[in-house]
């Protein structure tokens, strides 16, 4: 599998990454899975310290043990689990951070994570103070280079202009093209690569299409796209796109068609399926007809909220 460099890091991560959110409370299972995701080529593993109250970094760091120096291990922090586990908390401050990343350590059983990122952002953080958490834990070796999770334009734009991060995950696809004006020009111009996540739109862009559709999209549509509206785009777009390759190849080709973006990360809840995406993310690329096809005919979604 093709490998692309994480902005301004020395990291080289494949084009598709694994999203360990989708992985269950089942060693084997989950096991097998990572396993996959190895065979294929995947190099790079993304996990949070908020996934099944840290389980879910213990699953992964158990599973890459054995291959600790050939993979790109990356966890989030920001979001504390009250003590009942009944909820959580926002709490992107310096004392939290860097007693919460020793934690994900020991749960990962590694000396060191990759990349770790801030799991979300407001306005109103702290931000000077976050930032200088992340900083000195690459100078004290915990970390090699950090990141933000996030969708919000405004703290974007402040990390990019005060912070080292080489990564933004976010949203991204071709019925969320939010980014695209206002967001990835910016990145690449700052060398700052996008992780790109919900590049299926919970299904939407997979070969059931609308048959996908979960009660509350029937009801409510997805993002700024009513129902109706995704009953004639959806069949339209793989009538045009899709007849010598599966509607999923054409889906995360379009995200892997701006260069901003290093990676495509897609959760997995089989082998067959991990298998499935990595056959989508080694097809053909799209060509710039396609790209351009696309645009004319889905919407250039704006960013209305999350300032």
């Amino acid at each position: 599998m093709k490998k692309r460099r994480l902005g301004n890091s020395d990291l080289f991560v494949s084009e598709l990454g694994l999203g360990c959110m989708s992985l269950r409370m089942d060693e084997g299972k989950s096991r097998t899975i990572i396993e996959a995701a190895l065979e294929e080529g995947i190099n790079y593993f993304d996990t949070a310290d908020l996934y099944d109250y840290g389980e879910n970094e213990q699953l992964v760091g158990k599973a890459l043990k054995h291959v600790r120096d050939k993979v790109i291990i990356a966890t989030k922090v920001g979001n504390k689990w009250t003590d009942k586990k009944n909820g959580w908390s926002w709490d992107p401050s310096k004392q939290y951070i860097k007693e919460a990343v020793k934690k994900s350590l020991r749960r990962l059983n590694t000396d060191y994570l990759d990349l770790y990122q801030l799991h979300g952002g407001t306005i109103d953080d702290p931000m000077t103070e976050t930032i200088e958490a992340f900083e000195e834990l690459k100078e004290e070796g915990y970390i090699r280079f950090y990141g933000i999770s996030s969708i919000r334009p405004n703290v974007i734009r402040k990390y990019v202009k005060k912070s080292s991060i080489s990564a933004v995950m976010m949203q991204y696809s071709i019925l969320d093209r939010r980014a695209e004006e206002e967001i990835l020009p910016l990145l690449q111009k700052n060398n700052i690569s996008v992780l790109s996540r919900g590049s299926l739109a919970k299904g939407l862009l997979t070969e059931r299409l609308i048959a996908k559709a979960s009660p509350n999209v029937k009801e409510n549509g997805y993002l700024n796209y009513c129902y109706n509206e995704l009953t004639e785009i959806l069949p339209k777009l793989k009538e045009a796109l899709s007849s010598e390759r599966t509607f999923t190849e054409v889906a995360l080709q379009y995200n892997l068609a701006n260069p901003t973006v290093a990676s495509v990360i897609a959760g997995a809840s089989s082998a067959d399926q991990v298998r499935e995406n990595a056959r989508a993310i080694k097809a053909k690329p799209l060509t710039v007809e396609e790209v351009e096809w696309i645009k004319n005919n889905t919407k250039a979604n704006r960013y209305e909220q999350h300032r």
